[in-house]
């Protein structure tokens, strides 16, 4: 499979994406420019964590407007595999991608430790190889990542099973817990989570291998 990894000014986990999925799962995967204005022959893309532009104005408000997420808007309608981790689902939120709002952390506070986040379905090309049920300890280095809104929004995504990961220790202040939710179409998720940054034991937990091998699994079953 070939991934593509989106690289913004202020990007810092696009590196650690790129790793796991070449060197980890073993697949090919490449940087993306955000002034590209095609994202080439690609399976699925990655939007990383980090600072896209120095997260002036919102976190994500200046990225939604680089030529690249012109060209992932594209993909995504197309149904390609669009996963946004961080500050890339801060991007997809302000791009209109997913719905909601990533607001300031429960206790105006960075915070950056690792989580435990329990999967919730298995009905998206994210989760397909998990288990319902099953808990991840994955990282978390946010100060923007409350996932916020409005009663008939939580009461939609709850209904439509596209709440995709809930925190069990909730480290920012989420409503209803949301940790990773996914678009209508279920090919498009947004994680405050890292899973690149747990894809390996020598980092401590490699829970994270789980999210990356079902894109792969789903991949494989769209092409079989």
């Amino acid at each position: 499979m070939r991934f593509g990894v989106v690289v913004f000014p202020g990007s810092n986990c696009d590196h650690d994406a790129w790793y796991a999925l070449s060197h980890n799962l073993g697949h090919l995967a490449e940087f993306i420019w955000h002034d590209s204005v095609s994202l080439g022959s690609i399976d699925a893309v990655i939007l990383p964590g980090g600072f896209s532009y120095g997260d002036y104005l919102r976190c994500g408000a200046i990225a939604k407007f680089s030529p690249v997420m012109a060209a992932v808007k594209s993909f995504a309608a197309e149904g390609g595999l669009v996963l946004g981790i961080c500050n890339g689902f801060q991007v997809l939120v302000e791009s209109g991608l997913l719905p909601g709002a990533l607001l300031r952390n429960r206790e105006l506070k960075f915070v950056c430790r690792p989580v435990t986040v329990r999967v919730e379905t298995l009905n998206t090309p994210f989760t397909s190889a998990a288990q319902r049920g099953q808990i991840l300890t994955l990282p978390v280095a946010h100060g923007e990542g409350c996932y916020y809104a409005d009663t008939p929004l939580l009461a939609t995504l709850k209904a439509e099973d596209r709440v995709v990961l809930r925190y069990v220790d909730n480290p920012n202040g989420s409503l209803d817990d949301i940790a990773g939710i996914c678009n209508e179409r279920r090919n498009v998720m947004g994680m405050m989570p890292h899973p690149e940054r747990a894809a390996d034991n020598l980092l401590g937990s490699a829970d994270g291998r789980v999210i990356l091998e079902s894109m792969v699994f789903s991949l494989a079953g769209a092409h079989a």
